[in-house]
C-alpha cells in the first residue's frame, strides 16, 4: 500500500511497467502514476518506487524459503503467542474464516484474535464497550465501504486514533476472491431485491437437489477456491495487511 505524495490517492501496487505504475484504493478505483524519485509515501515517509529486476541466483534462493498462504515468511515449531489485547473485528463468520484461510498462520505468530460482529450497525455502541487504547488498538474490517454507502457513515462516527477501520468495495467478501480462482469469468450482476448470495448462488448453479440457491454449498467452495494471497483481490489484501500492522505496531 503505498500513497502518492502529490495527489493523496492510496492504494495497493497493482502492476509496474515502464515508467508507470498502478495503484487500486480501497474502493476499487484504478490510477496510473509516474515513476518519480520520492514521489511516493508509505508510512508517511517518503520512498522511491523501483521496477522490479530480473532475479538473481540469492534471490531463487530465498524464493525457496517456505511461506505462509499470505506470503510472508512461515516461522516453524513455534507455538501461538499469548493473545494481545487489541483485536480485528471483521463483520462476520465468512470474513472471519477467509481471514484465517489466507492470514491464520500470522496472526497465531503475532497474537493477533479476529473476531466476527455480526455486522456494523452498532458499531460505534461496540467499540465505546471496547475501551481502545495505545496498548489496546483496535481493527475494524467493513464490507462495501464506499462513498454514500451505510457503511460509510456508521464508520464516520468512529473517532479514536487508536482504531483503524478499513474495508474493500465488493458487497460482500465473497467477491474478493477472484473469479479466476473459481474458474468463472466474473462474479454475475444480481436483481435489485434479492439477496445477494441468492442471485450468485442461483446464477452460478450452486443449488440444491430441488434446484434452490444453497449459499452454505457456495461458500464452501468460495473458501475451497482460496489457497493464498494471490486468490484474492488488491483491495482486500490492503485492507487486512493495513490492519494487521496497526493492531501489532508497538505503542509510542
Amino acid at each position: 500500500m503505498v500513497e502518492d505524495a502529490a495527489s493523496g490517492f492510496c492504494g495497493a501496487v497493482l502492476r509496474c511497467e515502464r515508467g508507470s505504475v498502478e495503484l487500486q484504493d480501497a474502493r476499487g478505483r484504478v490510477r496510473t502514476f509516474p515513476l518519480r524519485p520520492a514521489a511516493f509515501l508509505v508510512d508517511g515517509d517518503p520512498v522511491t518506487l523501483l521496477r522490479p529486476v530480473q532475479p538473481t541466483a540469492a534471490d531463487r534462493a530465498t524464493a525457496d524459503v517456505p511461506r505462509s498462504a499470505s506470503g510472508s515468511v512461515r516461522v516453524a515449531r513455534t507455538r501461538a503467542r499469548i493473545a494481545r489485547a487489541g483485536r480485528i473485528w471483521v463483520e462476520g463468520k465468512h470474513d472471519a474464516e477467509l481471514v484465517e484461510r489466507v492470514w491464520g498462520h500470522d496472526l497465531r505468530v503475532d497474537g493477533v484474535v479476529v473476531e466476527p460482529l455480526d455486522g456494523v450497525d452498532h458499531l460505534a455502541d461496540r467499540v465505546a464497550e471496547f475501551g481502545p487504547a495505545p496498548d489496546r488498538r483496535l481493527g475494524v474490517l467493513v464490507d462495501h465501504l464506499v462513498a454514500g454507502s451505510k457503511e460509510s457513515r456508521l464508520v464516520a462516527a468512529v473517532r479514536t486514533p487508536h482504531v483503524l477501520v478499513t474495508g474493500h468495495p465488493y458487497v460482500d467478501i465473497w467477491q474478493a476472491v477472484r473469479p479466476s480462482a473459481l474458474g468463472i469469468r466474473g462474479w454475475p450482476d444480481v436483481a435489485r431485491g434479492v439477496p445477494w448470495k441468492d442471485g450468485v448462488c442461483q446464477a452460478l448453479g450452486w443449488v440444491d437437489r430441488s434446484g434452490v440457491a444453497d449459499p452454505a454449498l457456495g461458500w464452501c467452495r468460495v473458501l475451497g477456491a482460496v489457497q493464498s494471497f494471490r486468490d484474492l483481490e488488491p483491495a482486500l489484501l490492503g485492507a487486512v495487511e493495513q490492519l494487521i500492522d496497526f493492531v501489532t505496531a508497538e505503542s509510542g
